[in-house]
C-alpha cells in the first residue's frame, strides 16, 4: 500500500506467567495503516490494546513477526534506535495524562523538545501556540496538581504534539474524564492532529471517542478486526 506509515506483518504477542504457562495476547496481526488517518481501536480491558500501543512504539517487544514505521523496522532495532524514534517522532497521551507533578503546566509542555536538546526560538513560539489552542496559556505557571482532569488533558496533548511527532499514541485518553470533557477532550485532539497533519492511533474502549476516527478496528480474540465506525 502507497502512503503507508506503520506496517504489522504477522505480529504475535504471548506472554509466560510464573507457572510457565503461554497466554497468547495478539495473534498473527497484519495491518497497514495511510498517512493522515485518525485510527481508533477499540476492545475490552485486557483485549491486547495497550500491549499493541507498546509494541508500535518499541516499548515492548514482538513475540513474532514485523512492525515498521515509516519505512524503519521497530521489531528489530537497538534499544538506542527505539529511544530515538519515541523522543522524535512519536507523542503519547495517556489516561492518567501523565504530567510530571514537579513541573509546571509549561515546563511540562516543553519536556519533549528538551529532550531532543535544540530547542529554538520557533520552538518556543509553537509551544506558547500550541499552549493557547488548548486553553492552558493563561495556566502555564501552576503545576498539575492546581488543574481538573480535562484541564490537565489539554496540557498533555499540546504537550504530546509540540515537538511535530509523526504519530500520536493515545491510549485511553478520556478514559479518566466524565462525558462532557471526554467530547471536549477529542473535539479538540482530532482537530490538532489533522490540522498539524499527524497520524494517531487512539486505543479506547469508549465507542465515542471513536467517533472521532477515520478508521475503526476492534481487537477480537487476539485478532485486529476492522469493523463499522460507531454512529
Amino acid at each position: 500500500m502507497e502512503n503507508t506509515f506503520l506496517k504489522l506483518e504477522n505480529v504475535s504477542k504471548v506472554y509466560i506467567d510464573g507457572s510457565n504457562n503461554q497466554r497468547k495476547i495478539l495473534d498473527q496481526v497484519s495491518v497497514e495503516f495511510e498517512n493522515g488517518k485518525i485510527i481508533a481501536i477499540l476492545g475490552k480491558s485486557g483485549s491486547g490494546k495497550s500491549t499493541l500501543l507498546n509494541l508500535i512504539s518499541g516499548i515492548d517487544s514482538v513475540s513474532s513477526g514485523s512492525i515498521r514505521f515509516n519505512g524503519h523496522s521497530i521489531s528489530a532495532s537497538s534499544d538506542r534506535y527505539l529511544t530515538e524514534i519515541r523522543r522524535n517522532s512519536i507523542g503519547f497521551i495517556f489516561q492518567f495524562f501523565n504530567l510530571l507533578p514537579s513541573l509546571t503546566v509549561w515546563e511540562n509542555v516543553i519536556l519533549p523538545l528538551e529532550l531532543k536538546k535544540m530547542v529554538t526560538k520557533d520552538d518556543l513560539l509553537r509551544a506558547e501556540f500550541l499552549l493557547s489552542e488548548v486553553g492552558m496559556f493563561d495556566r502555564k505557571d501552576d503545576f498539575p496538581d492546581k488543574l481538573s482532569g480535562g484541564e490537565q488533558q489539554r496540557v498533555a496533548i499540546a504537550r504530546a504534539i509540540v515537538h511535530k511527532p509523526d504519530l500520536i499514541l493515545a491510549d485511553e485518553p478520556t478514559g479518566n474524564l466524565d462525558d462532557k470533557n471526554g467530547k471536549i477532550v477529542m473535539e479538540l485532539l482530532s482537530r490538532l492532529v489533522k490540522e498539524n497533519q499527524r497520524n494517531m492511533i487512539l486505543v479506547t474502549h469508549s465507542r465515542e471517542a471513536a467517533k472521532f476516527a477515520d478508521q475503526v478496528f476492534s481487537i477480537i480474540d487476539g485478532k485486529l478486526v476492522a469493523c463499522k465506525k460507531p454512529e
